[in-house]
């Protein structure tokens, strides 16, 4: 019991000297990020695309500092295959499953430097939100507005429109490489979501392809190919918490490069046949995620019963 109460204290402290040092950081950065944003409103092209490198360079120093945090807070090691096939001069896809908040920690450390800042695609109402909705913009995060099926119906001339808005809102990617990242999964992994789901994959809720089937009728012709990456979390898929107080120390990363073909690129709004041939093709690609995560699994415990042995 008294073991138990000073391990429960050790990770209270650990866990708040960890977030104010991610707090202090994230303020640090923040600074300069939005200085710099105001020089994006300067309307040349070569100008906005030099502040747009140094702003990602920014990003990547503040992910940088985070990772040091994580190493002076935490035992936590990434134990990745795969990473050589990547390049920071290139246009990405990022793709993965998605189990913890702490996949977008664990994807920035093990991706930082290996390929441009990651970047999400975000709904046109965040860019008022205060603070991150000027970090965002600054950061050139596409911001796009989807109209749903009814809206369309009682305002048919603004069909097609948010395509058009967050393709000019991409327009930038043409001349800067970027890694634009989607988890397909749309929700966090748990037992109840996938029983509720009646999910097919054993380890995995359904993918859905409306997402990067957005992505790539947008930037499918500036894309160049697609980044598989499979988590795979050795005891428990960690909460933040878990993360903060570290207690996780151990993830296991797979990453595989997929190149996009023109048969990945299409309308998916409006062309039926492109529609179906990516939802086959997401599946497929999915029944290969489950092959890689159990791969993953093997591996692990080989490495635990390794252990065992040797003592």
């Amino acid at each position: 019991m008294v073991r138990s109460f000073l391990e429960k204290v050790v990770a209270v402290f650990i866990a708040t000297i960890s977030l104010s040092l991610y707090v202090i950081n994230t303020l640090f950065w923040a600074l300069p990020i939005f200085v710099l944003s105001v020089f994006k409103l300067i309307p040349f092209k070569v100008f906005r695309g030099w502040v747009g490198y140094i702003l990602d360079l920014c990003a990547s120093a503040w992910v940088s500092v985070n990772t040091g945090i994580q190493r002076l807070c935490s035992p936590l090691k990434i134990h990745t295959s795969g990473l050589e096939q990547l390049s920071s001069k290139d246009w990405y896809l990022v793709l993965s499953n998605h189990q913890s908040w702490v996949d977008i920690v664990v994807l920035q450390r093990a991706l930082n430097g290996r390929i441009p800042f990651l970047k999400f695609f975000l709904k046109q109402e965040l860019l008022y939100v205060p603070i991150l909705g000027m970090a965002w913009w600054a950061l050139d995060f596409p911001f796009m507005r989807r109209y749903s099926k009814s809206f369309l119906a009682k305002n048919p001339h603004l069909k097609g429109k948010d395509l058009e808005t967050t393709k000019q809102a991409c327009e930038k990617f043409k001349f800067k490489p970027v890694s634009v990242m989607n988890f397909m999964e749309g929700t966090r992994f748990t037992p109840q979501k996938h029983v509720k789901q009646g999910s097919p994959y054993k380890q995995l809720l359904k993918p859905k392809s409306g997402g990067i089937g957005f992505v790539l009728t947008v930037m499918g012709q500036q894309l160049h190919k697609i980044v598989d990456v499979t988590i795979h979390y050795p005891k428990q898929i960690p909460t933040f918490w878990h993360f903060l107080s570290g207690q996780v120390k151990n993830v296991y990363m797979h990453v595989n490069v997929i190149d996009i073909t023109p048969e990945l690129v299409g309308d998916y709004s409006s062309d039926k046949e492109y529609k179906k041939h990516l939802h086959s093709w997401v599946n497929q690609l999915w029944q290969q995620k489950e092959q890689t995560l159990m791969m993953l699994q093997d591996k692990t415990s080989q490495k635990q019963a390794a252990i065992e042995l040797s003592h």
